[in-house]
C-alpha cells in the first residue's frame, strides 16, 4: 500500500513538472494538465482535482511570475487592470453555473479553445508592427510598455483595442467561474490577438494574473475541504520546478515554436474538456 502511494506521488510529481513547464511557457497555468491527469488518469473526484489544480496554478504563477518580472517582460499594469475583468467574470460565471449543466459548459469551453488554437497557429506575428499607434484608452491608462528581446534589444509596444481585450478577459473570468480551472488560454488570446501585445508579454502577464484569480477561488475550495494535501504537495513541488525551468527557457525561445506549443496544449485541453463533458466526469 505504501509502495502504491509512493508510486502515485512520484507519477504526480513528474506530471506536475511537465505541467509547470508548459504552464509557464504558455501562460495557461499548470492546472490545465493536472486536472486531466487526476480525473482521467487516476479517477480522482473532479472537485478534489480542481482544488489541487488551483493550488497548482498559484504555484505556477508564483514560480514563473517573479522571474518574468525580473526579466522585465511582464506588464504588471496591464495585468492588474485586466484582473478586474476576470474577477467580475468569475462572479458571474459562478452564478450561471448554478443553472447551466456542466456538460454544455465543457462543450462550449472546448470549442472556444479549439478556435483559439486555430487562430494562434494562423496568425503571423512577424507582420505586426507593435510600435504602431495604439488605443487612446491604453495611453490614458498607461498600459503601453517595452520588453527585452533575446538579442538584448528593447522592443516597445502599444496596446490596441483595450475594450475588446477587457471584454474577452471578462469571458475568461466567466469560464473560470463555470469550470473552476484557469482560463489562461483566453487570457493569452485576449492580449495576444485582441490587444496586439507581443506573445511573450501576453504569456508572462497571464502567468501573473492566473495566480491572483486562483488564490481567490482556492479559499472557497479550502473552506469546503476539497484541497487534499496528499494530492497538492507533490504537484506543487513539481510545478514549481517545471515553472522555474520554463521561466529560464522563455526569453530565449523562438516565438513561432512557442505559439505552436501553445496551440497544441490548448487543443489537447479542449479535447479533454469535451470528453469529460460528454462522459459526465466533470
Amino acid at each position: 500500500m505504501d509502495l502504491n502511494i509512493e508510486l502515485f506521488s512520484l507519477i504526480l510529481f513528474f506530471g506536475a513538472c511537465f505541467a509547470g513547464l508548459i504552464g509557464s511557457l504558455t501562460g495557461l497555468g499548470g492546472g490545465v494538465i493536472v486536472i486531466p491527469l487526476l480525473t482521467l488518469g487516476f479517477g480522482v473526484d473532479m472537485r478534489y482535482a480542481i482544488g489541487a489544480a488551483l493550488v497548482t496554478s498559484i504555484a505556477t504563477s508564483s514560480g514563473a511570475a517573479a522571474a518574468y518580472i525580473k526579466e522585465g517582460i511582464t506588464n504588471m499594469r496591464i495585468g492588474m487592470f485586466l484582473e478586474i475583468a476576470t474577477t467580475t467574470g468569475a462572479v458571474i460565471g459562478a452564478i450561471v453555473a448554478m443553472y447551466l449543466d456542466k456538460m454544455y459548459i465543457a462543450l462550449i469551453f472546448g470549442v472556444v479553445l479549439i478556435f483559439s488554437a486555430v487562430r494562434s497557429v494562423m496568425k503571423k506575428e512577424d507582420d505586426i508592427d507593435f510600435s504602431a499607434p495604439g488605443d487612446k484608452l491604453g495611453v490614458v491608462l498607461k498600459l503601453n510598455g517595452s520588453y527585452p528581446t533575446k538579442d538584448g534589444k528593447i522592443e516597445k509596444y502599444n496596446v490596441h483595442n483595450v475594450v475588446g481585450g477587457y471584454s474577452l478577459m471578462t469571458l475568461a473570468g466567466v469560464l473560470s467561474g463555470l469550470l473552476g480551472i484557469g482560463s489562461g488560454a483566453l487570457k493569452v488570446l485576449a492580449m495576444d490577438t485582441a490587444m496586439k501585445i507581443p506573445f511573450k508579454v501576453s504569456t508572462t502577464t497571464s502567468n501573473f494574473m492566473v495566480g491572483v484569480t486562483a488564490a481567490a477561488s482556492a479559499v472557497v475550495y479550502l473552506q469546503r475541504g476539497y484541497i487534499d494535501p496528499g494530492l497538492a504537495m507533490p504537484i506543487v513541488v513539481g510545478v514549481l520546478i517545471g515553472a522555474f525551468f520554463g521561466s529560464r527557457i522563455l526569453p530565449k525561445t523562438n516565438v513561432k515554436k512557442l505559439r505552436l506549443l501553445f496551440s497544441v496544449v490548448i487543443f489537447v485541453l479542449a479535447i479533454s474538456m469535451i470528453y469529460n463533458g460528454l462522459t459526465g466526469k466533470l
